[in-house]
């Protein structure tokens, strides 16, 4: 439906690479029945207008256009309707009621036509026309958005734009989140975008952010909010790695009174907990305070730190780099607190990327844990995971001299672009190459990120690329989420397409976050040696078990840097890894969300996992049951059958659940932490590299460490704070289930005596630690046991379930 826009175009604008938005006005006759199709679509909700008839949708808009203070717009892209816009005067509408208003001020409503083919930055483009028209009024001074409070893609679209969010506010019809424009910040935006050069596809420097909506979210109330949070942790972490001592004061019902005394004895900590296995203190976080002197003070975490600084051991040259990823990870709390998520309770049926946005918390061991060194405020609102933006990859050509493909025997590389990047994307890649005099086929495409390009490749790499040995192509036309993991990215445009995991050098959790052609180059081998290794195995069968291979890596070798070995982070600045997408495994009405997802606690102070037991009907008893068969049973098989080892914390694992009930998992990250423990297993050739050589009283710590301490401690205080569930119960299922897997394999007993999973105790493998000592190389990856740091041991919680003593239980479990 085109119609003759010739005499009523009110505004057009042109953009490069990407085309024409012309703004007409409505017109109730020709405009009616395609904005009834529009209202009516699923995505349409919060417009209100579902399940109406034509007439009533024409009626709807006769009122609308009625008022002289109401304007209503159609807006076209490349000739084709594409959006409706409304613009009305706050003053003489019922938002006036809501907040105070000011001369100049412009409300808008913005309808966008469903997509027939997702065009990487359509949203943006409509957005900044809109905002241009308005403004071009001299009497403008502000916009004003309302959008309802759950229309999560209208927030993350305006903050893009420039729009910062104000007060929410309960209307008759909907509680809404008011959100300004200022002319001001309007002009220094186009100013800013003026004097970047913009790439073909504008993606990267779409997500510029005003100065004052980087800081939007950096709130005195949230501020002090976050900080208490993070002290909590620090608290928890630090004590359960005997870094700090609390002392006992009182006890009273469970609950113990604690103090905790700084560096300088004057400053003190108070706080109540309860003391849970494994070292573990569950604190009542209203429940902190600080006094010096005696006299109460505010929580700073950044002081809290400082405070500690000698008994956490860092060294004054490492001190600054610390206090900067704390508060780096206070930053991102407070966005996520202010963004408005959905709750608890709506993510138990929201879709996986929902989900994967809406965490409010990194790593559960680690007190810094967003540090994210290198990403600017702009970055964070583009590649964050919880900032919910969509992006599109950038493509570069690597020429074969420099660039090693490895792919599986099913995955050559011509199979695997003709999969990633569409016909035409390829042939204009191609045509870009021969008009810089090169031959395409002596050139491997090679997806990277596009904050890597603008940041590390096009300065660092400008020997190669003077030398044509590597050409920058542009953008894909996909859209990628990043996920918690943050290098790893998900295809929105196509789901059923590989994850693409790309190296990022930024610093984030003591290490810098590059991709080595070490592991990369054999990544395809070792994800078929595995699958063959276990796809046949009976039990995994049985528990569901499946590992997302990493079936196809691209790797560029920078001759310049090459001979400073394959750890050297120069040497990880250019590779892409492609990796199986769990959406493309899954059955019709499963859901998936990471394993991490069940230690979520949303900005309300409420749980997801008692939420997700509700919804699925059980027994909170069953539903654990189910959770260890799918998570820890073929864990444990790997290791007692096979030797083999992973790194299973939560971020790695994708739970697969039917109704809200765990049914399988999918593991992923596993060409660098795949471990063979025994060296009298024959590896293929190239995959020596598997074989660990580790001492025995270390061995069972992949377990012990990584699923016990590193998951199952957090997991039970979710479920005793949240659900009112009995820890020792909780243990006891553990153990039951291990018990369980015993049984069915006798032949083993030997193996179960000398790796003995109801020891006493085990020791304590500290993470932060690592952190504190280096936090720009925790671990020698060359030895990566030489530098772990254990202190003391920790008392093992299913010690005393034995086979005698849960027998019971196992006969209570069959029953």
């Amino acid at each position: 439906m085109i119609k003759d826009k010739k005499e009523t175009v009110l505004y057009q604008i042109s953009y490069e690479h990407f085309g024409t938005i012309e703004l007409a006005p409505f017109d109730i006759t020709t405009d009616v029945p395609l904005i009834h199709q529009w209202v009516n679509q699923e995505y349409a909700f919060f417009w209100g207008l579902q399940d109406t008839t034509l007439e009533q949708v024409k009626l709807e808009y006769q009122k609308l256009i009625h008022p002289k203070h109401y304007d209503v717009f159609m807006g076209y892209y490349n000739g084709v309707p594409a959006f409706l816009l409304e613009r009305y005067d706050p003053e003489k509408d019922l938002i006036s009621n809501y907040y105070s208003q000011r001369i100049g001020d412009c409300g808008i409503h913005v309808l966008v036509a469903p997509a027939e083919q997702p065009i990487p930055n359509f949203t943006w483009h409509i957005f900044d026309a809109i905002s241009r028209f308005i403004f071009s009024n001299p009497t403008v001074e502000r916009i004003l958005v309302e959008p309802d409070i759950q229309n999560k893609k209208m927030f993350a679209i305006c903050e893009r734009i420039g729009f910062v969010l104000d007060r929410i506010v309960s209307l008759p019809h909907k509680t809404a989140q008011l959100a300004f424009y200022e002319k001001k910040d309007f002009i220094i935006n186009q100013k800013t975008r003026r004097m970047i050069k913009r790439s073909a596809m504008n993606t990267t420097n779409n997500n510029i952010v005003s100065p004052q909506q980087a800081i939007a979210h950096i709130q005195p109330q949230i501020w002090q909010q976050v900080n208490r949070l993070l002290i909590k942790k620090a608290i928890c972490e630090f004590s359960h790695e005997r870094l700090i001592e609390p002392v006992i004061q009182e006890s009273s019902e469970g609950w113990n009174t604690y103090t905790l005394t700084t560096d300088d004895t004057s400053i003190v900590y108070t706080f109540k907990a309860k003391e849970m296995a494994l070292n573990h203190l569950y604190i009542a976080l209203d429940s902190i305070t600080k006094t010096k002197t005696g006299t109460p003070i505010s929580l700073d975490a950044l002081l809290f730190i400082k405070e500690f600084k000698n008994a956490l051991g860092i060294q004054q040259k490492n001190l600054a780099i610390y206090l900067e990823e704390i508060t780096s990870t206070l930053y991102s709390s407070a966005y996520k607190h202010i963004k408005q998520n959905p709750c608890a309770k709506e993510l138990v049926y929201a879709d996986f990327q929902t989900i994967e946005q809406a965490m409010m918390e990194g790593h559960p061991g680690f007190v810094a844990n967003n540090g994210r060194i290198g990403f600017d405020s702009g970055d964070y609102r583009a590649y964050a995971p919880e900032s919910g933006n969509s992006f599109s990859l950038l493509w570069l050509a690597g020429h074969k001299d420099r660039t090693f493909y490895a792919g599986t025997k099913d995955l050559p590389y011509e199979t695997l672009i003709q999969q990633e990047l569409d016909a035409e994307t390829r042939a204009m890649f191609s045509k870009m190459i021969t008009d810089d005099g090169f031959a395409p086929e002596d050139y491997y495409f090679i997806p990277i990120h596009p904050w890597q390009w603008f940041n590390k490749l096009s300065n660092i790499f400008a020997p190669e690329i003077a030398q044509g040995k590597l050409i920058c192509l542009g953008y894909g036309n996909d859209q990628y989420f990043a996920q918690q993991s943050i290098r790893t990215l998900y295809n929105s445009t196509h789901p059923h397409k590989f994850y693409t995991k790309t190296a990022l050098s930024i610093l984030n959790m003591g290490f810098m976050r590059g991709l080595p052609m070490y592991y990369l180059g054999t990544a395809p081998q070792m994800a078929v040696w595995l699958e063959n290794l276990l796809h046949q195995d009976k039990y995994i069968q049985e528990t569901g078990f499946e590992m997302l291979g990493e079936i196809a890596s691209v790797s560029y070798i920078n001759p310049y840097y090459e001979e400073l070995g394959p750890h050297n982070d120069y040497n990880k600045m250019l590779a892409s890894l492609w990796r199986e997408s769990p959406t493309s495994k899954l059955q019709e009405g499963q859901q998936v969300m990471t394993m991490a997802a069940l230690l979520h606690v949303d900005q309300n102070g409420d749980a997801l996992l008692p939420e997700l037991i509700k919804a699925s009907g059980l027994t909170t008893d069953h539903w654990l049951r189910k959770y260890l068969k799918a998570y820890l049973s073929p864990l444990l098989h790997c290791f007692y059958q096979y030797d083999l080892v992973f790194m299973p914390h939560g971020e790695n694992l994708i739970l697969v659940f039917d109704n809200h009930m765990p049914i399988k998992v999918f593991l992923k990250d596993i060409t660098e932490e795949a471990v063979i423990l025994n060296p009298n297993i024959e590896l293929p050739k190239g995959l020596e590299r598997m074989y660990a050589p580790v001492d025995e009283d270390v061995k069972l710590l992949s377990i012990f460490i990584d699923i016990f301490d590193g998951f199952f401690r957090f997991l039970a205080q979710i479920l005793v704070e949240h659900a009112n569930y009995d820890e020792q119960r909780f243990w006891e299922l553990v153990a039951e289930n291990i018990l369980d897997y015993q049984a069915r394999y006798p032949e083993l007993q030997s193996k179960f005596e000398q790796y003995d999973l109801f020891a006493p105790d085990f020791q304590l493998s500290c993470l932060n630690r690592l952190q504190l000592n280096n936090g720009k190389q925790m671990i020698d990856l060359d030895d990566p046991t030489a530098l772990l740091q254990f202190v003391g041991r920790l008392k093992n919680p299913i010690a005393n379930y034995n086979t005698t003593t849960t027998s019971s239980i196992i006969n209570q479990a069959a029953l």
